[in-house]
């Protein structure tokens, strides 16, 4: 297994690692603390160097975790975080991300997303947004569980249209939104990044993924993951709190579904014939 990992482009043409490393729910319980900083140390030795986290993880814990595992590695890290929708206002995304630098004992976030719509000021938050910028505070910025209408809205405003990913709920068991946002994303230029890759572990037994699995000598889940990030303009960010886990999803990396297993999952999972509203977790 080498220790790259193949590419995806913001709309400036900066290539991040296809796979990352989540962190939701991590950072949370001091008993799991070194596991968790192990999984994160050994994602990046293996190339997944793109680590995604928000404000509302565990009050900002697992900021501080990202801190702790891979503070003398921050050169050779991506970092994503998140800001709550009620700091949603050009101020408060400023105050937010200066508490979450702070967390991150950084001096810049890599890549700075509005987690989700929820009464923000949404032209006040482009405009926080572009001056953390000039500051030097973020390098990017985007959107987290924006539908079709709220990028179109966004991409409306002044300044709307420097976005640079919306981070969406996809897998193979949700895939409402090949049916019109990830084609709008494309023809926008802006990459996907997949959340719950494999659906919080919940995808149901049985079926074509096992099948595949069990030809291959792989698990259902790695075929899930390995499903997600063979799709177009399409990053993935599993969490894994061990590094068993961890080595799993960088080998999923690895796998390569044929036209007719690809044919196969589509026969459980088929994809969209309408709008569907975006789901969330």
């Amino acid at each position: 297994m080498a220790n790259t990992v193949s590419t995806v482009h913001l709309p400036d043409g900066e290539a991040i690692p296809k796979l990352g490393q989540g962190t939701w729910e991590m950072g949370e319980r001091p008993s799991a603390r070194k596991a968790e900083i192990a999984a994160l140390r050994e994602g990046v030795e293996l190339g997944m160097t793109l680590i995604d986290t928000a404000e509302m993880y565990g009050d900002g814990k697992s900021e501080q975790l990202i801190a702790e595992a891979l503070g003398d590695v921050r050169d050779d890290i991506f970092i994503v975080s998140k800001v709550y929708p009620h700091n949603g206002s050009e101020r408060g995304v400023q105050a937010a991300c200066e508490r979450s630098l702070k967390r991150l004992a950084t001096d810049r976030i890599d890549l700075y997303l509005l987690h989700w719509r929820g009464g923000e000021d949404l032209q006040g938050v482009v405009a926080g947004f572009e001056k953390l910028k000039r500051d030097g505070k973020i390098r990017h910025w985007g959107v987290s569980n924006f539908d079709t209408d709220d990028m179109e809205e966004l991409f409306a405003l002044d300044g709307g249209d420097a976005c640079a990913t919306d981070q969406i709920l996809y897998n193979v068991a949700r895939r409402g939104s090949e049916f019109d946002l990830l084609p709008w994303l494309r023809e926008h230029r802006l990459p996907a990044m997949a959340y719950s890759p494999v659906d919080h572990a919940r995808l149901p037994r049985g079926g074509a993924l096992e099948a595949i699995a069990s030809a291959r000598g792989v698990s259902a889940f790695q075929v899930a993951l390995a499903w997600v990030l063979q799709q177009p303009g399409v990053f993935a960010i599993p969490k894994a709190a061990d590094v068993a886990h961890v080595r799993e999803n960088r080998a999923a990396l690895d796998i390569r579904l044929s036209a007719e297993e690809l044919a196969d999952i589509d026969q459980q999972f088929k994809p969209p014939t309408r709008k569907r509203g975006l789901e969330m977790l």
